[in-house]
């Protein structure tokens, strides 16, 4: 993409007024999407996008500035341009970070753009059939897919130079049942990491059947009680709740500001002894896995909690200087036009030793909310309200029938230590996550976990 002299002078010009270090991320992204609805293919989006961003230090403020212009004259003048924006305001407390050896490149046997547009369309044609063939009840069927192929460089001052092959291949299936006036839908998502081969074998028939099936059973659910009680959240996108209401309050980006309810508690118990929880970049095949962060820095496996205690932070470059933590590879962005901050890649609870059946034996009455959807969060507080797509009341140790319309309330810092069983059954999911880096891609999950009490939103008794 870029060669390593003209890097070099860039990096030199860029340093010319007193940086402290230059790093230079060049992308080179190609993307597709498709979508098709009620049986008809209603868009197909083509991208490319080709640019660098330039980021100077100066102690422990940053200067950044991008442009789509990889030519040697329009690098230098963002060089010129970026050095005279950062001159003169170096601030004390930096430290140096140490030089790092080249990751290696990650590999796709078969490229998502290889296919041609008849196998996204056959694809579609056999999500929607399968979905309506569930029954009458499915009154729209959307499926989509999209793909993402980009190649990332990272060259810095410090002798990073780097560089990393990126695919994403997905395909959604929602569908929509009606029964008079109600509306309810059920999503179900496929992905691969490494290319058409695997996307191929993906069970797309089953996918779509379980999607539709979720939303006849939930349009025919009645409404969901209201108030404080033990509820069980299922695995699997259940782990959306610790990634918004928890992760982002430990991601240095917010624990560096002291704007955090982690801030400050290396070491200290803030969960209960059964809960241990991780944001591993290293994972194979995840959705939020890279050799290298956006950086150029390896990523790794980072124990956030363990046996209800602190451990570490997601920590980016910046975050370690302001923080004097070692960064843990967390260093991401959306593209070229972003500057990095620490970012969760594939964060989750770990697996437990209980049985799912035995939470639920052990619940006199509460709700199981088996799946769950998107909600909102105060980073700040960690204070959350997430709706739960699949949700069943427990009444005497038993499921006592699906219920809607429920959310679960609550503060995230606060339910993790209300945490009194974790099951055996961890499953991740793929998912995307937004921040002010812009939007990167994550995987969320747990096994399922059992809270003592959280409010219930829903309709009043």
């Amino acid at each position: 993409m870029l060669d390593k002299a003209l890097l070099d002078a860039v990096l030199d010009r860029a340093l010319s007024r007193g940086a402290d270090f230059a790093e230079i991320f060049a992308e080179n992204t190609r993307e597709f999407s498709f979508s098709y609805l009620d049986r008809v293919p209603r868009r197909m989006l083509r991208g490319h996008d080709l640019g660098a961003g330039l980021r100077l230090f100066y102690g422990t403020r940053q200067v950044y500035a991008h442009t789509s212009d990889l030519s040697r004259d329009s690098l230098l003048a963002l060089a010129n341009t970026a050095a005279a924006a950062g001159s003169g305001t170096c601030l004390p407390g930096g430290r140096k970070l140490p030089r790092l050896s080249p990751a290696a490149v990650t590999a796709v046997e078969v490229p998502p753009s290889s296919a041609e547009a008849r196998e996204h369309l056959e694809f579609a044609r056999s999500a929607d059939h399968a979905a309506r063939a569930v029954g009458p009840a499915i009154a729209q069927v959307t499926v989509s897919v999209s793909w993402t192929e980009r190649e990332v460089l990272v060259a810095a001052s410090d002798g990073t130079h780097t560089g990393e092959s990126r695919s994403y291949l997905m395909g959604a299936v929602e569908a929509i049942a009606a029964e008079g006036a109600e509306r309810q839908s059920g999503r179900k998502v496929l992905s691969s990491r490494t290319g058409l081969t695997e996307f191929r074998a993906l069970p797309v028939e089953q996918v779509a059947r379980e999607a539709a099936e979720l939303a006849v059973r939930m349009v025919r659910a009645p409404y969901a009680p209201a108030g404080r009680m033990p509820v069980i959240i299922g695995n699997d996108f259940g782990g959306v709740i610790f990634h918004e209401a928890c992760g982002h309050a430990l991601e240095t980006t917010s624990v560096a500001k002291n704007a955090s309810s982690f801030a400050g508690k290396l070491g200290k118990m803030v969960a209960a002894e059964c809960v241990t929880a991780l944001d591993d970049g290293t994972a194979p095949g995840r959705w939020g896995t890279t050799a290298i962060d956006d950086e150029g820095r390896p990523t790794e496996r980072t124990v956030l909690i363990e046996r209800g205690v602190l451990k570490s932070y997601m920590v980016d470059r910046l975050g370690a200087l302001k923080t004097g933590l070692r960064p843990t590879g967390s260093g991401r962005r959306q593209g070229y036009r972003f500057a990095p901050t620490s970012r969760m890649r594939n964060t989750y609870i770990a697996a437990g030793k209980d049985r799912l059946e035995d939470m639920i034996a052990s619940t006199d009455s509460g709700l199981y909310a088996k799946k769950m959807g998107g909600g909102s969060v105060n980073p700040a507080t960690g204070e959350f309200n997430f709706a739960v797509l699949e949700g069943y009341l427990i009444s005497r140790g038993k499921l006592a029938g699906a219920v809607r319309g429920a959310s679960l309330i609550g503060f995230g810092p606060e339910v993790i230590q209300r945490v009194t069983m974790v099951g055996n059954d961890l499953l991740m999911d793929t998912g995307s996550c937004g921040s002010i880096s812009g939007w990167v891609p994550t995987t969320v999950g747990q096994p399922s976990i059992k809270v003592a009490e959280i409010t219930v939103g829903g309709r009043s008794r």
